[in-house]
Order: C-alpha cells, then structure tokens, then sequence
C-alpha cells in the first residue's frame, strides 16, 4: 500500500534529536503521541518521522488529517478515507475498517487530536486490538489516555547554542524580505531578540517572518517586545507558551489592513480547504466586496495566515480558532453560517446539474474537495433548515454514494428526512437518493420500498423526472436481484414508447442504462450491443463518463459472450479508465473483473490471475465479496476455471496472491499503460 504522508512547502529546520527519538519509539512502541501547545510544530515532526519510517511497514503510512473536523461524526469516515477503505457493506464503520486493518502492517498517523480526545481514544483502543501489525502516530495537544500509549512532547526550537529557532526566522525573512541583511550587528541582534521573545515557537516565528515584507525589522521587533510586556501586566492565567504564542497570533493580527481582519474571522468557518470563488461568494459582505476578498486573500496568504495548496488556501486550526473569537466578538457567526450553508447548498444543485455535461469529471473532483464543508453545511441545516438539508444531501447523495461515502451518503440522508416530513420534489429526491445509497449496501428490499415511495410521490406531484429516477431505482434492485425481464418491463414503463432522447435528463439516461442490462441479461445480445453502442456514441459526444463506463462495461461483456474477448479487453480499458477519472472504486472493482475474463479469454492465463487478484484487493475495499449482476458472476467463474487450469492450481494461486497483496493503484496504472 503506497502511503500519503503531506507534501512540505516549506523548509524543515532543526529537530534532530525529537527525530532520532521518536524513530526508536516507533520500533518499540504501538502508539506514540507527540504532545505540546498549538504552533509548536508536532505535525512537521509527525510528517518528518513518518517519511523516514515508512520503508519499516510493508502496508506503507497512512495520514489522516483530523484538523477539519467539528465533531467526532466523521472521525471514523476520515480515518477510512486516509486508510482507502470505501466501505459499501451495511456493517458499521468501526467494524468495516477494524476488517479493513486487521491483516495490514501499517503506520496511521492521526493529526490534530486534541479536540478529539475521547473519540480519538475510543477509536484507536478498537483498532489496536483489532489490527495487531497496526502502528498509530497521533500528534494532539494532550495524550489520549490509551494504555500503553508513549507520550512524547514536543517542545519549541532552541535559542541558544545550534539556534535552530534564528536559522527558521532567517529562512522566512529571506523569503519575506530577500534584501534584508541579518549578518548586519543591529539586524542581527533584533533577530535574536525576537526568536528569544517568541521562546522558539515555530508558527510565531513564521508570523515574525512574514511581516518583514511590509514592515521594518526593528519595528517588528519593537511592537512585538511592547505587546509582550503589555500582555505580561494582564494577570491572566495563560501558561507562558500559550501566551506568546497568542500574543504572535494577536499581534499578527493587528498588522493585518482591517478588511483583511475581517476576511480572516468570515473564513473561521470554512472547515477544509477552499478556493477563491468560494470565499468570496461567503465572505463578501457590507464593507468586503467580491474584489475586496481576492486582495485580502493574497494579504493574508503573504502573512502566512493561510497556506496555499494549488488553487485552494488553508488556514491552520490555531489561526482558525482566532478567527472564529472575533467572529463571534463580531456577532457574525449565524450570519456566516448561514451564508456558508447556502453557498454549499448552490454548490450541490449546480454539481446535481451538471452531472450529464461536459463537466461531469470536474463536478466529481468539486465534490470531493468541498466534502467536510458540505457536512458542515448539512449540520448547520439540519438544525436551521431541514428542509433545505433534504435538498443538499439529495443534490449530493449519488456523488457521494458512487464515490467513497456512500455510509455519510445514507447518515445525513436518513438524518434530513427523519427531521422534517414535508412532502415535495426535495423529499421525493432524498428518498431516491437514499435508496441508491441502501442498494449499493446491498439492502435490495429496502431499495425497492424507497423505490416505490418515489414513484407514488412522483405520480402525486405529476413528476415525470422523479418517476423517471423511482424507475431506475426499482429497475436496478431487479437486475442486483437476478430479475433482468422485470427490470426491463420496468424501465419500458416509465420510459414510454419511443421515440425518445436518452440524453434528455440524467434519470432517462440512467433508465436506459437498466434496460440495456436487462436486454444483456436476457441473452439479446445484438439488441443490447446496438443500444450500448448508440448511448456510448452520444455519452462521448457530451463529455459524460459515468454512463459511458457502464456502456463499456455492457459492450465487454457481450463481447465475451460473443467470443472476442479482443474487443472485451478493450472496453474493460475504457471503463477502467472513466472509473478512475470519477474515483469509483466499486466501478473499478467491476472493470477488472471484465478485464480479467477477457484475458483469460485471450488465453493469457498469469495476466489474468494477476488481475483476478488486484480485482479481489479493490474488492475489499468496498467491503464485498465479489459482487455486480448475475450475469458476470458466471462469466468470471468460467474464464477463472480456464486461466486456473492452465497454470495450474499452484502458480494461478501465486499470481493471484501477489497481485492481492500490491497496492491496486499500481495495478491500474500498469493496465492503463498497456502493460496488462
């Protein structure tokens, strides 16, 4: 498994002995957490110590980054997400990845626990016990509390002898001011002075360092020292690295422009990453333009309050906490709120829009970034709102289920429906939502009674694109069911006689893709290769991915069935290809189990046990065994027989462990390149 441990954008300073330290720690020790205050610099060592122990665990490092979260609820949904767990089972979370890790040799690394103690502890006590090669690296401003834990705290840079903390504010102030001369006596003592003012703290320090590109050295070192020894005469009961480092923050912020003051509190309530247009459409407001924003954004991001991350800005969650203090002291923070739930809320209708455009890949990737805003957004709505949650998690439910969360997918759905019975187009998609997400759970008969409580709502309201939506639903649950002919006769129903545009909604589309499988299923096999062939005609022709995998997927299996399995290869590629572009692990798992038969087919017996065995490997993934319509099953049991009796017993079983055991994404790269 590769790992994911975080890019550094900036250069690493010092720290040697915590590194030599925390190295032999993790040899000796299942948990270790790396103590200390905000800003001390616990998630670079945490990134620096896992660098140098991944080459230790064959499973690779895991990072799973906790600073986004508000709560505990998707405490367990980000460790599966770092752990590349896209659970599709109707087990619990907790069980699924407890499953998930119980034969990994693997260094997970929890960042920014500390507002996530008892979770936190709950949950790495579960995964311990559960997962005996598992290894957890936590950083948190206070221990767990896990027995057995090793606590190791992390303290601020040295001032004195190496003076790693003078060599971190002379790299930033080389960066800030590239002509400032710090061998320079005068320059060189106001350093000192504020590396010893700042006590060595790593985020001060980065704060320090930016503002000497707006502002002189010795005046930076002169409000510094008189903020210090105003705040000292306060008497409040702050420990003395908190004091300093809220000072650093403080006075950072007093030397922000008042426009980019107010933009820092606005942007406390983003949770996750984001990008320019979001900021503005939430941040924007009485003296704040739209323009106002994007000139405080760079103002910001040039005092290191937010970090960049491609076109998207990160703010640090000590920072954050600040912004949101004077959001409140502002009494914006409902105001806020609600315009940053709306803002998600218009995300999520443009994205459900745009699924059948040419947009479709791009709206998949929005989503996916935008993930913890969106719970955000849903848990204000829920509360203030629930009709408008309804309308959210149903915009976004299918993205989510298709992609990864199918188990947050079906939470807030549940949870937006149980809190307002209203009926009406949103409840009507939130009910068909919620059934795609319990279907893929493999909950057939659940599916189809959602199924059907669409369909009446929808002939209620005289909604022809919700009956449309109920169809696919309950056509799909027959086909999972082995009831091709009932499938068909379902879509034929609300699909009407033809003639008709297939590309007329995303529901008349996905409702002829029902009917195509069912004619596949029902062994029509020319009548199900000229449909797919017409609908893939036009999904290419619109840029749409999604359907077109699916038509791919249809056109290989009749290509096997009609004996080219050539041809069969070539469309598994193609799916393959589509699912990886929308991160469909599911789709994935389904295309080589295609490709796997076609090769097999074409007689390349170890090809196909290697891609048998990274198919099981994407399998567990979703938490299924082998799954997709009937008519599959069969074929990838015959084929399977064929390359097993070729190589015999012994070597498929070598090949098909070996490629079990690798990481998939490897696998796919090398039969994207041609090379399986």
């Amino acid at each position: 498994m590769a790992s994911n441990i975080p890019e550094e954008s900036t250069s690493f300073v010092g720290r040697r002995a915590e590194l030599r330290r925390l190295s032999g720690e993790l040899m000796r020790h299942r948990l270790t957490t790396l103590t200390g205050p905000g800003g001390v610099g616990k998630t670079r060592i945490a990134v620096r110590a896992a660098q140098a122990a991944a080459a230790r665990f064959p499973d690779g490092v895991r990072w799973a980054p906790l600073w986004p979260l508000q709560g505990d609820q998707l405490l367990v949904a980000t460790v599966c997400d770092a752990v590349r767990l896209a659970d599709h089972s109707a087990r619990t979370p907790v069980d699924a990845l407890c499953a998930w890790l119980a034969d990994k040799d693997l260094l997970l690394v929890l960042d920014s626990c500390e507002h996530l103690v008892a979770a936190c502890r709950d949950l790495v006590g579960d995964l311990l016990t559960a997962a005996p090669g598992l290894t957890v690296l936590v950083t948190s401003r206070q221990p767990l509390g896990v027995a057995g834990e090793r606590i190791t705290e992390v303290g601020p840079l040295p001032c004195t002898g190496d003076n790693d903390a003078l060599t971190l504010f002379t790299q930033r102030a080389g960066t800030a001011a590239p002509d400032l001369r710090l061998t320079d006596p005068a320059n060189a003592r106001a350093a000192d002075l504020i590396c010893r003012r700042l006590e060595g703290i790593p985020l001060a320090l980065e704060l320090a360092g930016a503002q000497l590109a707006h502002r002189p050295l010795a005046q930076v070192a002169e409000r510094l020292s008189s903020r210090l020894d105003a705040l000292d005469g306060t008497g409040l009961p702050w420990t003395p690295r908190h004091r300093t480092l809220r000072n650093a923050i403080g006075w950072s912020h007093e030397l922000c422009a008042p426009l980019e003051r107010l933009l820092w509190a606005r942007l406390s309530v983003f949770r996750g990453t984001f990008d320019a247009d979001s900021a503005a459409a939430v941040c924007a407001d009485g003296p704040l333009s739209a323009d106002g924003v994007r000139t405080a954004l760079a103002g910001l991001a040039a005092k290191s309050v937010l970090s960049r991350e491609g076109s998207r800005f990160r703010m640090l969650d000590t920072l954050r906490e600040y912004g949101r203090m004077w959001l409140a002291e502002l009494d914006e923070a409902d105001t806020v709120a609600d315009r940053h739930a709306e803002h998600f809320v218009g995300l999520g209708r443009r994205a459900e829009h745009g699924w059948l455009g040419p947009d479709q890949v791009t709206w998949y990737g929005r989503i996916a970034e935008a993930y913890v805003d969106l719970c955000t957004a849903l848990d204000h709505l829920l509360g203030r709102a629930p009709g408008r949650a309804q309308e959210l998690s149903a915009a976004i439910g299918f993205f989510w289920s298709c992609c990864g969360h199918l188990h947050e997918a079906r939470d807030y759905l549940e949870r937006a429906l149980a809190a307002q019975d209203s009926p009406g187009p949103a409840q009507t998609r939130a009910l068909w939502a919620l059934g795609v997400a319990v279907l893929l759970q493999g909950d057939l008969e659940t599916a189809e009674y959602l199924g059907r409580q669409c369909a009446r709502a929808a002939r209620e309201d005289g909604d022809q694109d919700a009956l449309l939506a109920a169809g696919y639903l309950i056509g799909l649950t027959h086909l999972m069911a082995g009831r091709p002919l009932t499938a068909h006769t379902v879509a034929g129903q609300v699909l009407g006689p033809p003639p008709h545009d297939p590309f007329g909604s995303a529901s008349r589309l996905r409702c002829h893709l029902v009917r195509l499988f069912a004619l596949t299923a029902l062994g029509r096999l020319d009548e199900a290769r000229h449909e797919a062939t017409a609908l893939r005609h036009g999904c290419v022709q619109r840029g749409e991915y999604w359907s077109r995998s699916y038509t791919d997927y249809q056109l290989g299996l009749i290509s096997l069935f009609q004996g080219r399995p050539d041809e069969a290869a070539d469309h598994a590629r193609a799916m393959l290809a589509a699912k990886q572009l929308i991160g469909d692990n599911f789709g994935i798992a389904l295309g080589l189990d295609l490709l796997a038969a076609a090769v097999a087919a074409q007689g390349n017996a170890a090809a196909a046990a290697q891609v048998y065995g990274g198919g099981q490997a994407v399998w567990r993934t979703v938490g299924h065994p082998q799954r997709g319509t009937p008519e599959l099953r069969a074929v990838r049991e015959e084929c399977e027989q064929r390359a097993r009796a070729v190589l015999g017993d012994e070597a498929y079983t070598a090949e098909f462990d070996r490629a079990a055991e690798q990481d998939p994404e490897e696998l796919l790269a090398r039969i994207l390149a041609g090379e399986l």
